[in-house]
């Protein structure tokens, strides 16, 4: 396998084959990176000038593929911002609406290798194009499903989740060959911003069209109209740099030295950075995802039980707890991902363990937080809400430093290879 500039691109499994070079003769430096130290695997080649692009096209396309974020994390949500009046409508229990959610998982799941292979060798932006219209067109054919056929509406979030496991794969890749160092710490801040955000405003978008409509379907049918533009924009404003471009490394001609994808599957086993980072971050999906899918709906009969609402029998229901959960997801969500990435900017140059320490202290924090928060919920739920929202701050802390760490390990590779190559004469 090579993991030089200029060999087979690199997306998701980048960072993830950093770190495994440390098994293969590469010492890590600070942080855990990798650094040259000697003879690697990268062969010498040809150099070629190293690819360019003007700064204020870079933050260009950075505002696209966060505007895409958005979309793509108020898709993953929108259901449970109207999930009362989804389970009337198709007459499903609460165990089957988890299916829900366990469909829309395991497709995402299964898919995102698949991705990351295509984006690894493949165009990357011709991929997340496909990805937009996958999960574009799943979520306008679910507004015309019948109530006769429920399973229907379960294969389109199957479909949903394979569209968004495209874009999660590769568009942060984009993003870390666009920018370098502090720069993309930054950007990646924002980027992983749009998280929370876009999840909370798939709750309000829900739970706003359907009090404005009276129908649910039409939330399905607005969101594909934002995501039309949104495809028209990654086209036109989005490049697709070489992998390592931010670090204006030189191209290495490499041949027919490219990797297979059970080669890439072996040499990411054996990246403990890579394998524990993945477990960390698994954990925290389900924590998030179980909290963002089934919060509205505890909310909502916490109220029940203090007497604050009437059980909804109806079609229309009250969703006014999908909307203030979606609101406090919003703030919480910027709070959270700006003082992560901040703390970790400022803290790593002191301990080159920042990252991971801070990781580590706010899922530690955030756990006895979620707990109170539902344990409380019965008796009072303005304490519920607080540790709620304590809980999703800390929560949030995580996604733009989990990202800056495998990006970064990558980066740092490139740089030792680079600096292992013979001077030319």
């Amino acid at each position: 396998m090579c993991l030089c500039p200029g060999s087979h691109p690199g997306s998701g499994a980048q960072a993830g084959e950093a770190g495994a070079m440390s098994a293969e003769g590469w010492d890590t430096g600070p942080g855990g990176h990798p650094g040259a130290s000697g003879a690697g695997p990268c062969p010498p080649g040809t150099a070629s000038a190293p690819w360019s692009l003007p700064h204020w096209r870079a933050c260009l396309a950075a505002a696209v593929l966060c505007y895409i974020n958005l979309l793509n994390y108020m898709n993953w949500f929108i259901v449970a911002g109207m999930l009362l009046d989804i389970q009337n409508f198709f007459q499903i229990s609460d165990s089957n609406a988890g299916l829900l959610q366990t469909v829309f998982i395991c497709s995402l799941l299964l898919s995102a290798p698949v991705f990351g292979y295509l984006g690894d060798r493949h165009g990357r932006k011709a991929t997340l194009s496909v990805g937009i219209l996958l999960w574009s067109g799943a979520g306008l054919s679910s507004s015309f499903i019948s109530p006769q056929h429920p399973w229907l509406f379960f294969l389109s979030r199957g479909v949903v989740g394979i569209g968004s496991a495209s874009y999660s794969t590769i568009a942060p890749t984009v993003l870390g060959d666009l920018f370098v160092r502090d720069q993309r710490t930054r950007v990646l801040a924002i980027f992983y911003i749009f998280i929370p955000v876009g999840s909370g405003l798939g709750y309000v978008l829900g739970s706003a069209v359907l009090q404005l409509t009276g129908n649910w379907h039409w939330a399905f049918r607005v969101l594909p109209c934002l995501e039309a533009v949104a495809l028209i924009l990654l086209i036109a404003l989005v490049p697709d740099p070489p992998r390592g471009a931010a670090e204006k490394q030189e191209e290495v001609a490499m041949g027919a030295l490219r990797s297979s994808w059970c080669e890439d599957v072996r040499y990411l086993g054996r990246n403990w950075s890579f394998v524990w980072s993945t477990l960390g971050v698994t954990a925290i999906a389900f924590v998030t995802g179980a909290l963002g899918f089934w919060a509205p709906k505890f909310l909502f009969e916490a109220r029940v039980v203090h007497g604050l609402q009437l059980p909804c029998l109806q079609d229309l229901c009250n969703e006014q707890d999908s909307l203030i959960f979606g609101i406090l997801t919003v703030v919480t969500g910027i709070i959270g991902v700006v003082l992560g990435a901040e703390a970790s900017r400022r803290y790593k140059k002191v301990n080159p363990r920042a990252e991971s320490l801070i990781c580590a202290y706010s899922l530690l924090i955030a756990a006895p937080c979620l707990y109170l928060a539902l344990i409380l919920a019965p008796v009072t739920l303005l304490a519920s809400y607080v540790f709620l929202a304590l809980g999703e701050l800390l929560l949030s802390c995580n996604w733009a430093v989990v990202a800056d760490i495998l990006l970064g390990s990558w980066g740092s590779l490139q740089e030792g290879c680079l600096r292992s190559l013979p001077s030319e004469a």
